[in-house]
């Protein structure tokens, strides 16, 4: 396959240019849409029982939760008569809205005492914008210059479920923008720095910018036949970014290592291309399966997040052996034009033992069990917070403060009785008798944590019935169905959580279902600690596998799996450090400190860090196995390659952390864990893995480290990766190490 994109850049640059920015264009066009297509929700489960709970009120009871909410403030109080007069007038034109159902107003009769702040001057509008997501939105953008502001002498605040998700994916979208403007040039003078000269620096930003163009009209496409999380959008744009400049670096390393070899511009792409672009392609594919690893979980935010991640691996890889060789022969030596300052060269083979990764790795290998035990023992240390974490969902705080959907959940869980809004509905889908309806709904008031039931019997107190069946109660009647609306005694969210799970053990009639905000919570948690294990164990197998491919060892690879896995303990220990216990957080720009981390976090952060540090770990063991080829030392190996290798892996790692570091600017609490987690998890992987821990073990592997039985050493030679591009320098094959490289 290389061999023919090789042919390709080199008789058809022109067209591939062509193609790959028409095609990049293109994405841009529908990409400026995507956000329209996309939703900030996505963190339940659909087949979990909460799921079903909702699907079944929703088909049997035209229900849905309230996702819009007016917070009216009357200055002379709410039950005056101008007031009432106001506000009877603004729930009758938000009832009169299109796609508005379910209105309920403290001004619609009763005035229901849940519905009026505790000091007078507020009460509350519910209501219901219909529809699938996309209208939802559509609609929201419409109502909110329309209701926010003042009206007849009342101030209104618009908040809810549906304009917290309008403005979770605006943000997200002025955060993105925010991130790129600042990452772009940061990155672009740092590789002057790294080549030396302007056009050899925008190299990788260009391939960048095609990379997350043509990834945003991909989620377009995808966008239009599935539910995607406002999330992928920052996934495309950290991973198109990052990756894209990573491979650059490899290739366009490589390209200028064959121009120094004294081969003229077609040889050196086409020898760049059978050696580090298969490295790239390899590595495209590491960092592809570990995202694809979140498509074992169930929630569409999870999954929206493999789907972005694979697409941009693949993509960000495809422009790096397509496009990147094309503009390269077609600029021939103009590449090192708009040079800055001389940049020393790499050394010659017979000077590598003097540059600073070489020396590194051969002061490690000298000592390797103090070395390997002290750091490992650091990583540890750094990763014991991580012992106490505490997993949620996230909610309104995740947004700044000076949201207005945020505003709205504030005072309304200072000013009124929430513990209405936070009931749990209990579906019984095949309703039995009456008698039977009454007397489990009787048990269920006798919990600890329930205030109050309501259902088509009547409503129910302490084990007993508060109030007959009135007209208010035929809405928990549907067509062979009933559903039963708990009410807890606090809107407290471990309360709650409890309560759902007592509900859950106590006797119930056949299929019961119970779901609401809290269910839907516990669910999810619980969905994510289920499906952990499947994800693991693939992506780690999977892994296993390529790293085969790639070294031709069986040590090897297990070696740089565990090797990965504990470069994210530092991550995960300051995961929870900061955002959990609160350190740190004036200092990156504040935020909520809720005492919990939303669980779906750690396990995107172990997606995107353990696919970037296998992804640096796929450049230096290809490069390191290369050396191994030529010399049959392993010892030397590790040292030469890491000396020939460390100095761009080292730019790449600064590189995509500048990257990463721009996004923890967002005023989105979970953007910026990303923003600092996966930084930390690459520049650990950068240094302490890759400069001591690995040397260390490889030495402390002995003889062992690169062996394999002959069955696999011929499938190695089948279907491997060899960074090298076959030439007469390759003298030593892997079959059985030297002797003396391990003494």
């Amino acid at each position: 396959m290389l061999e023919t994109l090789a042919g390709l850049a080199l008789r058809r640059r022109r067209a591939v240019v062509v193609v790959a920015l028409l095609l990049a264009v293109l994405g841009g066009a529908a990409g400026s849409t995507l956000f329209t297509k996309l939703t900030a929700g996505g963190f339940d489960d659909p087949q979990s029982e909460s799921g079903r709970a909702a699907s079944t009120l929703t088909s049997d009871f035209g229900h849905a939760q309230s996702n819009l909410t007016l917070l009216v403030t009357a200055p002379g109080g709410v039950d005056k008569p101008a007031a009432t007069a106001a506000g009877v007038s603004l729930g009758k034109k938000l009832a009169a809205e299109p796609r508005i159902a379910d209105v309920i107003s403290y001004w619609g009769g009763a005035r229901a005492p849940q519905l009026r702040g505790a000091g007078g001057d507020k009460a509350l509008i519910l209501a219901t914008i219909t529809g699938d997501e996309t209208e939802v939105e559509k609609r929201v953008k419409e109502l909110l210059p329309r209701y926010q502001g003042t009206h007849d002498g009342l101030g209104v605040k618009v908040g809810g479920y549906a304009p917290l998700q309008h403005e979770i994916i605006d943000q997200g979208q002025k955060d993105a923008t925010k991130g790129e403007m600042i990452a772009f040039p940061v990155t672009l003078v740092l590789l002057v720095f790294v080549f030396g000269s302007l056009v050899a620096a925008a190299l990788p930003l260009l391939i960048a910018l095609v990379t997350v163009l043509l990834c945003m009209g991909f989620m377009w496409v995808l966008a239009s036949l599935t539910t995607l999380s406002s999330l992928s959008v920052s996934v495309i744009t950290l991973l198109g970014l990052g990756l894209a400049i990573d491979y650059s670096l490899l290739i366009v390393n490589r390209y200028r290592e064959q121009l120094r070899a004294g081969h003229d511009e077609r040889e050196a792409v086409h020898g760049t291309l059978l050696s580090a672009g298969r490295t790239v392609v390899f590595s495209a594919i590491t960092v592809a399966v570990a995202l694809a690893g979140l498509a074992w979980f169930p929630l569409p935010a999870v999954r929206s997040m493999a789907y972005a991640g694979v697409a941009t691996a693949l993509l960000a890889a495809l422009a790096s052996v397509t496009l990147l060789p094309a503009v390269l022969v077609a600029l021939g030596p103009r590449i090192e034009k708009g040079r800055v300052f001389r940049r020393r060269e790499r050394p010659a083979t017979a000077e590598l033992e003097n540059g600073f990764w070489h020396r590194l790795a051969t002061f490690v290998m000298r000592r390797p069990l103090p070395i390997a035990t002290l750091v490992t023992a650091f990583l540890l240390l750094l990763g014991a917070p991580f012992l106490g974490i505490k997993l949620g969902m996230p909610d309104e705080r995740t947004l700044p403060e000076s949201c207005m959907s945020r505003q709205v959940v504030t005072e309304i869980r200072a000013d009124f009785d929430t513990s209405e809004q936070s009931a749990l509905q209990v579906v019984v889908p095949d309703a039995p008798a009456s008698g039977e309806i009454a007397s489990y709904a009787t048990a269920l008031s006798r919990l600890d944590d329930v205030a109050r039931v309501d259902t088509s019997t009547g409503s129910y107190v302490n084990g007993a019935q508060a109030g007959p069946a009135a007209e208010a109660h035929q809405r928990f009647g549907g067509d062979g169905s009933v559903f039963l609306s708990v009410t807890p005694t606090s809107a407290d969210a471990d309360l709650t959580a409890g309560l759902v799970r007592e509900i859950r053990d106590a006797p119930a009639p056949s299929g019961t279902l119970v779901g609401g905000t809290a269910a839907v919570n516990e669910d999810a948690t619980s969905s994510i600690i289920h499906w952990l294990p499947y994800a693991l164990v693939s992506v780690v197998l999977a892994m296993l596998v390529l790293l085969f491919l790639v070294t031709g060892s069986v040590l090897v690879p297990f070696i740089a799996v565990l090797l990965s896995g504990l470069s994210l303990t530092a991550t995960f220990g300051a995961l929870v450090w900061i955002f959990q216990d609160g350190h740190l957080s004036g200092l990156l720009g504040g935020f909520t400190v809720t005492g919990d981390i939303a669980a779906t976090v750690p396990v995107m952060l172990f997606a995107l860090s353990f696919g970037l540090a296998m992804d640096y770990q796929i450049f230096l063991l290809a490069r390191i196995r290369e050396e191994y080829e030529i010399t049959g030392d392993g010892n030397a190996a590790v040292a030469r390659g890491l000396e020939r290798i460390g100095r761009i892996v080292t730019a790449a790692a600064v590189l995509i952390s500048v990257v990463f570091l721009a996004f923890a600017v967002s005023d989105i609490t979970l953007s910026k864990a990303y923003g600092i987690g996966l930084p930390l998890a690459v520049l650990m992987d950068a240094t302490l893995i890759r400069g001591l821990l690995l040397p260390a073990l490889m030495r402390l592997g002995g003889r062992a480290t690169w062996w394999a039985p002959a069955p696999l050493r011929r499938l190695h030679a089948r279907f491997g990766l060899k960074e090298s591009d076959g030439g007469p320098h390759t003298v030593h094959a892997m079959a059985e190490p030297a002797p003396a490289a391990h003494r």
